[in-house]
Formats: structure tokens, C-alpha cells, sequence
């Protein structure tokens, strides 16, 4: 059982690592291939998983619901915690809420349940995701347009993917092999960054950033676990909500703060000190779904 959940989270964190310490020596800018990942890479790995024959919308909406209690849910139980710290919940609430369900997320999933697996993923990417760009940034600001959330390339190409599978279009296989061939390209790139972007924040609140490495996690099973039983799941999607609910603090709630001037330095500490607390409650949650 070791040995099964090093494997399957070592080569996350080894791209991880080496994009830390390439950032640490090199300083790259790394903000035109964040772009291009967010604009071109991502959402062409979400439209092929979506468009493919595999995905069945049914199959994976009770996921998706249990990904949006999870999101939610975690910012119900983050509140008082952010109250009784004496913390702007603006500052402690989104991280704790908003995962890295893509930078993480997805090679998880593959990596521990198979290729086939990735399209369940996605759904539970687009579920927090969305919920990201919508709730989240008028969480931080009462003036964002939220209407203007179909803009995004990634929520883009899961409407386009969704129609095209409700509607049982077939893309050209050449085609749709192309554009998958395309989005493959995003997972080893969104962890890469992730290493290079750990090098940007810092430990200047250790002891917020842990608190809220133990409440993400924590928050998170503690909603998924009932969520197995409650939601009628697959096996396997059972066992992936529940990793989905370990992950840590989404390194996008750093470039929202930043963005809308909330405590980035702060929310820098959470993502950070959150990120590598993931090798402790990451582990677990595979021990607890592989043990089964």
C-alpha cells in the first residue's frame, strides 16, 4: 500500500519540485505560459474529455453536486474559524474553499484511477472552477461581472464540450485526437508552474498558513465522507470525492487577492504552507479509498 501511494504521488510532486527549484535559480517569468495554459492548454483538455464518446453527462452530475457541497460546505465551516483567528473571512475563506483541482487535481486522478478517469475529473474541476471565477470573485468583490463568466476560454469549452455531448456530436477523430494531443500538454505545465509560482509566496504567517493546511484538508473529508454515502456513486467516484476534498488551497485564490488588493501576502502563506501539507493529507485520503 506504500509503495502504490508513492508512486502515484511522487511523480506530482517531483514536476512540482523541479519547477521550485528551476524558479529558484532562474526567476522565470512564467506568466505568458500560465496564459497560454489557461487560454489554449486547459480548456482543450477539457473540451476532448468532454466531447469524447466516453463522457456521460448523467454519469458524472451526482459528482459535480458533491463537488459543489464540498466548495461550499468548506466555506460554511471556515467562517467561525476565520472569526474566532480574527482574520478577514476574504482573506481565509476562498483558499479553504477553492482547491487545486486542477493543478493537483487532475494527474491525481489519473495517476491513481487510470486515463479513464479523467473525464470525472474535469467534471470536478469545472464544478469547483466555476464556482471559483462566479462565487469567488464577487466574494472579493461586490463589483465583478459575474455574467461575463461564459468569456473564460475553460468555462467556454465545457459549454461547448457539454452541447456537444448532450447532443451526441461526434467531433473528426483526427480532429478531436489533435485537440486532445493539445490538452495534454496542460497537466505537466499547470504543475510546473505551480512549482515556480511556490517560489513567489513565503512564510511570513506559518501559523495561518497551518491552520488553514488542517482546516482545507480537514473541512473537506469531513464533507466528502458522508457525501459517499448520501450520493449514489460509483465506487470510483466515490473514491475520487474523497481525494477531492484533501486537496489543498488553489494557487488561482493567490492571484485573486493579488488581483483585488486582499491581503496577498497573507493568502500567499495559505497556498504555500497549504501546498505542502497536501504530502501529509493526500497520502491519507489515497490510504483510506485504496484500502477498500
Amino acid at each position: 500500500m506504500f509503495a502504490r501511494i508513492v508512486s502515484i504521488i511522487f511523480p506530482i510532486f517531483a514536476i512540482v519540485a523541479l519547477g521550485y527549484l528551476y524558479g529558484r535559480y532562474k526567476r522565470p517569468d512564467m506568466r505568458f505560459a500560465n496564459q497560454l495554459n489557461m487560454d489554449v492548454f486547459v480548456p482543450a483538455l477539457v473540451f476532448s474529455a468532454m466531447a469524447s464518446k466516453s463522457f456521460d453527462l448523467h454519469a458524472y452530475g451526482m459528482l459535480a453536486v458533491g463537488a459543489v457541497v464540498i466548495v461550499l460546505g468548506s466555506g460554511l465551516l471556515a467562517y467561525p474559524v476565520a472569526r474566532w483567528l480574527r482574520i478577514d473571512p476574504k482573506v481565509f475563506v476562498p483558499p479553504m474553499m477553492f482547491t487545486n483541482s486542477g493543478n493537483m487535481g487532475l494527474p491525481l486522478a489519473v495517476l491513481a484511477f487510470g486515463e479513464q478517469a479523467l473525464p470525472a475529473a474535469v467534471m470536478l474541476f469545472m464544478a469547483e472552477n466555476t464556482l471559483h471565477y462566479a462565487l469567488g470573485t464577487w466574494a472579493l468583490d461586490k463589483q465583478a461581472k459575474v455574467t461575463r463568466l461564459w468569456r473564460e476560454p475553460v468555462i467556454f469549452a465545457a459549454i461547448v464540450g457539454l452541447l456537444f455531448s448532450v447532443l451526441q456530436m461526434e467531433v473528426w477523430p483526427p480532429l478531436l485526437y489533435a485537440i486532445k494531443m493539445t490538452g495534454d500538454i496542460s497537466i505537466p505545465l499547470l504543475l510546473f508552474s505551480l512549482g515556480v509560482r511556490l517560489t513567489q509566496s513565503d512564510f511570513s504567517d506559518i501559523r495561518l498558513g497551518v491552520i488553514g493546511g488542517v482546516v482545507c484538508a480537514v473541512s473537506g473529508l469531513l464533507l466528502a465522507w458522508p457525501l459517499t454515502y448520501l450520493l449514489p456513486l460509483s465506487p470510483e467516484h466515490k473514491a475520487m470525492l474523497i481525494v477531492f476534498g484533501s486537496l489543498p488551497p488553489a494557487v488561482l485564490n493567490y492571484v485573486f487577492s493579488e488581483k483585488y488588493q486582499v491581503e496577498p501576502h497573507r493568502v500567499a502563506s495559505l497556498v504555500m504552507v497549504g501546498n505542502l501539507m497536501s504530502l501529509v493529507f493526500i497520502p491519507l485520503a489515497l490510504f483510506l479509498v485504496l484500502k477498500q
